[in-house]
């Protein structure tokens, strides 16, 4: 099966470190030419929490995980 571009895009986004990725996320954002605040909402947090992570301040964890630690909550909440 061929991966479409957008997939080979994403799976090579998926390889960058979590600091570049937020500024690559950070730029498509910007790319949308949306100016409201929500989306300038977003960019600072992405800002914010990429300097933290680059400071050390702020640890990433793995997708998958993330979405692990997650769900236990919500069930430990239910």
């Amino acid at each position: 099966m061929i991966n479409s571009p957008l997939e080979d895009i994403e799976a090579a986004a998926l390889q960058l470190a979590p600091a570049d990725r937020a500024k690559l996320a950070e730029r498509l954002l910007i790319s949308l030419d949306e100016d409201d605040e929500i989306l300038a909402s977003w960019v600072e947090e992405a800002e914010r929490r990429g300097d933290a992570y680059e400071r050390g301040e702020m640890e990433a964890i793995d997708f998958d995980e993330s979405i692990a630690r997650l769900k236990a909550k919500l069930a430990a909440a239910a």
